[in-house]
């Protein structure tokens, strides 16, 4: 889907596009896509791993800004999808203790399940992150 027709399209960055991930049991949950597409950021040049990692992290500062979020987790990894992309996830303190202080993906699937992105619900967040980050 292109990301203008894609409703969890938050914005275009310097390093690629940002969306909101579809899981979104950890409100806040996003995706930051490489453009141009590699499979790795060792394939990018070293500037361009620069703004890459940068991005990630004011995606980061941004989600912190607009959820009640303690921490955010930063994730590449590219071992199921060989594109490189970072997850950037919120931390929250209503997590029980012993699935915050773990992965993110040690939360049962009946929670990802439970709360996956929703164009309505989700629009407000949208919304706010991308003011955020194109400011």
């Amino acid at each position: 889907m292109e990301p203008s027709t894609d409703p969890s399209f938050i914005c275009q960055m310097s390093s690629g596009c940002v969306y909101l991930s579809q899981m979104q049991f950890l409100r806040g949950y996003c995706i930051l896509s490489s453009e141009p597409v590699v499979a790795s950021i060792n394939d990018l040049l070293p500037d361009e791993r620069s703004f890459f990692l940068l991005d990630m992290v004011k995606i980061g500062d941004a989600i912190m800004k607009v959820t009640d979020s303690f921490r955010i987790n930063y994730a590449i990894m590219g071992n199921n999808q060989p594109v490189l992309h970072a997850h950037i996830v919120p931390r929250h303190m209503w997590e029980p203790e012993k699935l915050r202080k773990g992965l993110p993906w040690d939360h049962p699937e009946i929670f990802a399940e439970a709360t996956q992105f929703d164009p309505k619900r989700d629009q407000t967040l949208v919304d706010e992150l991308r003011n955020i980050l194109q400011t």
